[in-house]
């Protein structure tokens, strides 16, 4: 089949679609993943086709509250909206729709008549099992995490109302708006696979059948790839570092966090790679290195720990590689998955982004790297996700839509 992946956001948005990308082509589907120009390298060293989405994520990272995520969220999808219809080619038998472009993507499907099946990182759908991922809330019951749910999904058909509109103007379609066109979709019970682990989110029993949890998709590494020679000699030269990373979140707070992780390793008396990510981090010296863009698959079982905020994809590779995590999260669906890794017994308790001292960082860094119970969650959880076949499923899913 012809499939377009259509996925836009962070990194931590597109790259698990490279890996998802790659094992359809593998199988061989014809496979092109349309996003935004700062992923074309990633896409296609991956192997996909690569179209481009008219949408700029740079600079999201700056946003720390959740007004501002709103704001920032409004204009991004504006812009994604009034190109995305250029990046569907004659002759796609199948779209894959990410949660960030389903709402745009629907109306594509309806005009050309071509299947789309959903594939997202988070859980959307409301449930009573836990309050909307996007709210950082606590859960209230079941009850009050179900109607919360169905308040954040009409939060979000605001977000994209105006979009959508020009696109069904340009597209030729009547006037529909973003709320009827996602209760019909629910009413049709539109499939989606869900990319992440059921270590993480078991499958909510509440939720209608066509919502599945396949599995984690994992970004795209070539077997050929290693770690640079700098960070193998680093990791050679002592005991297990541990990594402090805050992938494309805040940007503006490279200084101030440098000086904080410094400070926390040193206190707790442990070795550290920065990653420098959108804040900027950087410090060097005997016992503290520098990096850029590095593969989590490679990296990460080969540390004590790892500092993150709890994205997603960092939250999944740090549980794959069974080392326990300390979640800082800073926005958006970030403090949910925080809270899951804390749950698990995988990670302390997460330090809020605009909380973190290097005081609290330090005692944090010591109870995870030297109490074994961290560790040993991780390595459970990390069993469990191995036994897992998140782009099998998803290419099942694909095999009964094509009829195969």
């Amino acid at each position: 089949m012809r499939i377009l992946i259509a996925a836009a956001g962070s990194r931590g948005d597109v790259a698990p679609y490279t890996g998802l990308g790659a094992a359809l082509g593998r199988a061989g589907h014809d496979v092109t993943l349309a996003t935004t120009d700062a992923f074309a390298s990633l896409v296609r060293d991956a192997g996909p086709a690569f179209r481009s989405l008219p949408a700029d994520p740079r600079g999201r990272g700056a946003v720390t509250g959740r007004r501002e995520l709103m704001r920032s969220a409004a204009a991004f999808i504006d812009e994604l909206g009034q190109g995305f219809a250029d990046a569907m080619a004659e002759g796609t038998d199948l779209l894959l729709l990410s949660a960030t472009t389903a709402p745009l993507g629907w109306h594509l499907a309806e005009a050309t008549g071509t299947p789309s099946l959903g594939v997202y990182l988070q859980p959307t759908a409301p449930t009573g099992d836990f309050p909307p991922v996007v709210t950082g809330a606590r859960s209230l019951g079941r009850l009050p995490n179900r109607l919360a749910g169905r308040f954040a999904l009409r939060m979000t058909d605001r977000l994209y109302e105006q979009a959508v509109a020009r696109l069904r103007r340009r597209l030729g379609l009547p006037p529909l708006s973003a709320a009827r066109t996602r209760r019909r979709q629910e009413r049709a019970d539109w499939p989606v696979l869900h990319g992440f682990s059921t270590a993480l989110v078991p499958r909510p029993s509440d939720w209608r059948p066509g919502l599945r949890v396949a599995g984690t998709w994992w970004p795209h590494h070539g077997a050929a790839e290693r770690l640079p020679g700098r960070v193998e000699d680093f990791l050679s030269a002592g005991p297990p570092p541990v990594l402090i990373g805050f992938g494309s979140m805040a940007a503006g707070h490279g200084e101030r966090l440098s000086d904080i992780a410094v400070r926390a390793l040193r206190g707790a008396g442990l070795r550290g790679i920065l990653q420098t990510g959108s804040a900027g981090l950087d410090a060097d010296g005997d016992d503290v290195l520098t990096v850029g863009d590095v593969p989590h698959a490679l990296l990460f079982p080969r540390l004590a720990a790892v500092v993150h905020h709890a994205g997603a994809g960092t939250t999944a590779a740090a549980l794959r590689a069974g080392v326990p995590a300390v979640p800082v999260p800073v926005t958006a669906d970030q403090p949910f998955w925080a809270g899951r890794l804390a749950a698990l017994g995988a990670a302390t308790g997460p330090i809020p982004f605009r909380s973190l001292t290097a005081e609290r960082l330090a005692d944090a860094l010591d109870r995870a790297v030297r109490r074994q119970t961290y560790a040993r969650a991780a390595a459970t959880a990390a069993r469990h996700m191995a036994a897992e076949d998140g782009a099998g499923h998803v290419l099942k899913a694909v095999g009964e839509l094509s009829g195969g």
